[in-house]
């Protein structure tokens, strides 16, 4: 072997040695017990200088980098930490605030706006999320819940000049959502409202002309869609049908979305209250002795008030800042851009089955009901089944860990993550959820600041009977600090 051969031999052995003394990007991070993203982050802001990278462009990091690595990241840990190490409760300044709010807001308004134009059970009242979104994001961030529901929180969001992210697997929730945070303009505005007029006339021409009609058929029959489904009959008069066949279509045929969206939720909301379904909050058949032209009576009501809340919204978000919805099954980890805030009400295990009591919805609008009974989380009907098969609080607990699983990527480190919720009644026993979701984000980087409870309007029903009247519920406020299982 030629010298310059052997030193070349040499040097490769030498290069050899040092390259495998050094620490990819993932040994430094787990040696550091942060999450790989979050080195990544620090890398890119300048937090830890760049190490080398290897001919093959990977970054390598020598011991004492990594060391220097570890170092930061205890020292960015410290906030959460007691001197003994333990996890403690984080007193900042924005915490301590809303530790001094009145939480019960006993004497506040919570219909202003959009927030009435449709019915939604076990809804929170806007001056939670309000609060929260005030004392822990700011201006131009995005607020997001993930159990969106009527969508409370992302009208506040719209309204307090953040950019709003709603999911929801129920597709009626999805709507309802759109249509409350639709920004109306003008000639919109001016369409709904000469469809309500249409309705009034329709209306009160169909209630003068009695209940006798030629061979005994309907006085009005519409050519309008409508669902092909035994239901139909069960829990509609023939009449009724006909008349929100015609609703439906006249809806269907609005040329602006925005409208055609407010239209249908206004549709929506009316559709329980003309069915022969008790309520909202009871499925059960009973006859509510209804009229002939009464769908186009309420509907004219229901499009009335929304047109004009919808309108007034428009006047006061700006146009920068916009909401967008997500209809998907948030355990499959929807994608997202980066999230500030999270504020939600996530649904109460065992407390009320969304699918059930919004089906006659559902089947008016043409939504697929049967897959979302199968998707939802916490239906009364999977936590009251008998056998091997019927739901756990562990059920969900183990759904809520893979929300936190993929909350913790999708929420800004160090940002809050805050759950409004009440206890359950499981197989006989008082379930505590806030501890539930709490024990479940600590195994998935999140850790608890605050809880605070607060005492529910008394006017609110209990959305499941044998749960017995719900009085308090909890406001449980998380930070993700990206550390999986740190805590658990």
């Amino acid at each position: 072997m030629t010298i310059s051969r052997l030193y070349a031999t040499i040097c490769a052995m030498t290069e050899t040695a040092v390259e495998q003394k050094r620490l990819s990007t993932a040994d430094v991070a787990h040696k550091a017990s942060v999450h790989r993203d979050t080195l990544l982050r620090w890398l890119r802001k300048g937090h830890v200088p760049e190490p080398k990278r290897d001919r093959h462009g990977w970054r390598v990091f020598t011991p004492e980098e990594a060391d220097a690595v570890a170092a930061f990241a205890a020292e960015e840990e410290a906030p959460y930490r007691s001197q003994s190490g333990v996890e403690r409760l984080d007193n900042g300044p924005e915490v301590a605030r809303l530790k001094g709010i009145d939480w019960d807001f006993a004497d506040a308004s919570t219909s202003y706006l959009t927030h009435s134009i449709h019915p939604y059970p076990a809804k929170f009242i806007p001056q939670i999320p309000n609060a929260l979104i005030q004392e822990l994001s700011s201006v131009g961030e995005t607020v997001a819940d993930i159990f969106c529901g009527s969508g409370t929180t992302l009208v506040e969001a719209l309204l307090l000049k953040r950019q709003a992210v709603g999911i929801d697997a129920n597709p009626l929730a999805c709507l309802i959502s759109e249509a409350k945070t639709t920004r109306l303009e003008a000639p919109d505005g001016e369409q709904l409202l000469a469809l309500a007029a249409r309705s009034a006339e329709m209306g009160r021409s169909l209630s003068s002309m009695g209940k006798s009609s030629l061979f005994g058929q309907p006085a009005f029959a519409s050519s309008g869609w409508r669902p092909d489904d035994k239901a139909l009959s069960f829990w509609f008069d023939d009449f009724i049908a006909e008349e929100l066949a015609e609703i439906r279509s006249w809806c269907d045929g609005l040329p602006g979305e925005p409208a055609r969206k407010v239209a249908l939720a206004a549709f929506s909301s009316i559709v329980v209250a003309v069915s022969r379904q008790d309520s909202d909050t009871r499925y059960v058949r009973r006859d509510k002795h209804l009229q002939r032209g009464d769908a186009f009576s309420r509907f004219t009501r229901a499009l009335e008030d929304a047109a004009r809340a919808s309108m007034e919204l428009g006047k006061l978000l700006e146009p920068r800042f916009g909401c967008t919805i997500l209809c998907e099954n948030v355990l499959k980890r929807p994608s997202v851009d980066k999230l500030q805030l999270v504020v939600c009400s996530p649904p109460y295990p065992n407390a009320y089955s969304y699918h059930l009591y919004h089906m006659t919805r559902m089947l008016w609008l043409g939504m697929d009901q049967p897959t979302f009974k199968k998707v939802e989380i916490g239906s009364h009907r999977k936590y009251s089944r008998k056998g091997p098969n019927g739901a756990t609080e562990e059920t969900f607990r183990s759904e809520m860990g893979l929300i936190f699983d993929w909350l913790r990527d999708a929420l800004d480190e160090g940002r809050f993550a805050c759950f409004v919720v009440g206890n359950s009644r499981i197989k006989g026993r008082t379930v505590d959820n806030a501890n539930l979701l709490a024990s479940a984000a600590s195994e998935h980087g999140f850790s608890e600041v605050a809880r605070i409870p607060r005492r529910m309007q008394d006017s609110k029903k209990s959305f499941n009977p044998a749960i017995g009247k719900i009085k308090t519920e909890q406001i449980l406020i998380l930070r993700n600090t990206n550390r999986k299982g740190a805590h658990a």
